[in-house]
């Protein structure tokens, strides 16, 4: 069919890519910053509820009010300093609608989520990039002067490396004339959340998801924290394109996982337990990691380059994330997982370096 039909906007678009979701093959999947290990056993228990399919029946509540209830006393904040949405990437289209539709640039990186340059295309946004240092940090300083507003993930993706709250809360006041917003995808696997900082900053907006830290990516959960203003624009956007972006399970699901604080501690430790083991074992071999505070590493091999290592990897069904990308393009991201995966990971990467390094690759 031609593409005739479509309209020119859609023509230009050039839309994120996702990483590989492979069905039918047993691999050992390290591509897409999954959690490793099960959803709390409350989470789970909610699905086995005989009034499910009475919810079911009927629209969920379009406010997920009880929802934002837990999520705010989880986080010492109101419901109304909390909005919900179908998975962050949604709660971030809406916050790119509803704030930074303005004549000048938006600022983020030019190594991040590349979801960013999406939006912007979606929403007919201007952004401009300030380059991170050779390093892969962010300087703030960077973030000064007239602008749409500011997004920066934090840990930074895909670098992994993050910001202190004092770096943050400097921002905010580069630009307190404009929304920031800080995509905490992955700080609780060793970041300290900006949500500290929501009631001394009026344009402080904090994003956050259950897929990684909660093991609830197929839930698609996530949410927005900051002062009830934003909160107020990311409802009125919301209920101008699906009134009922999350579905009643989920937010049963949701609610019952965020109350689980034990368990969502001990798999957050152990992934940071890994991330640390294969960050040395990987040093050890040669490579050039990145520190990262989140569920996945960044690391450049030694004697062939990444891509290549990416291809020999996936033939021995090991899977990572390779981004054919401007400064990345000679670096893997690894996502952390269980540590008989991350053993696997390692002596395959000990294995093929080895053999290009003319050696034997041996233990």
């Amino acid at each position: 069919m031609s593409n005739a039909f479509w309209s020119p906007a859609l023509a230009r678009l050039e839309p994120y890519v996702p990483g590989e979701q492979p069905r039918g093959q047993s691999l050992i999947k390290l591509n897409t910053n999954e959690n490793p290990y099960p959803p709390s056993p409350r989470a789970l228990e909610v699905l086995s509820d005989p009034h499910l399919a009475d919810a079911l029946r009927r629209y969920p509540d379009p406010e997920s009010g009880e929802l934002r209830e837990v999520i705010g006393a989880h986080f010492g904040l109101t419901s109304e300093q909390v909005f919900v949405g179908n998975g962050s990437d949604e709660v971030l289209a809406h916050s790119f609608y509803s704030f930074f539709q303005r004549d000048e640039p938006l600022l983020f990186p030019d190594i991040t989520y590349s979801f960013y340059p999406v939006y912007c295309q979606l929403y007919g946004i201007d952004w401009r990039t300030p380059a991170l240092r050779e390093d892969f940090r962010i300087d703030v300083e960077d973030y000064s002067g007239a602008a749409a507003g500011v997004i920066l993930p934090n840990p930074n993706a895909p670098s992994g490396r993050c910001l202190p709250l004092a770096d943050i809360e400097r921002l905010l006041q580069l630009q307190p004339q404009r929304v920031v917003v800080i995509d905490e995808a992955y700080i609780d696997f060793g970041g300290d959340s900006a949500v500290t900082l929501i009631d001394r900053y009026p344009n402080l907006l904090v994003i956050r998801t259950l897929s990684k830290s909660y093991s609830l990516a197929g839930l698609r959960l996530g949410f927005a924290l900051g002062q009830a203003h934003l909160i107020e624009g990311l409802s009125r956007t919301k209920n101008s394109f699906n009134s009922y972006p999350v579905d009643a399970i989920a937010q049963r699901v949701a609610a019952a996982a965020i109350c689980d604080s034990a368990y969502f501690k001990a798999c957050c430790d152990k992934v940071i337990a890994s991330r640390s083991w294969t960050t040395e074992a990987l040093r050890t071999l040669g490579f050039d990691v990145v520190p990262s505070k989140a569920n996945f590493i960044l690391a450049r091999p030694p004697g062939i380059s990444a891509e290549a290592l990416y291809r020999e990897l996936r033939a021995r069904n090991i899977l990572v994330r390779y981004f054919n990308k401007p400064r990345i393009s000679e670096y893997l991201r690894i996502s952390i997982g269980t540590e008989t995966e991350m053993q696997a990971l390692v002596q395959c990467c000990k294995e093929i370096t080895g053999k290009h390094a003319g050696g034997t690759g041996a233990l």
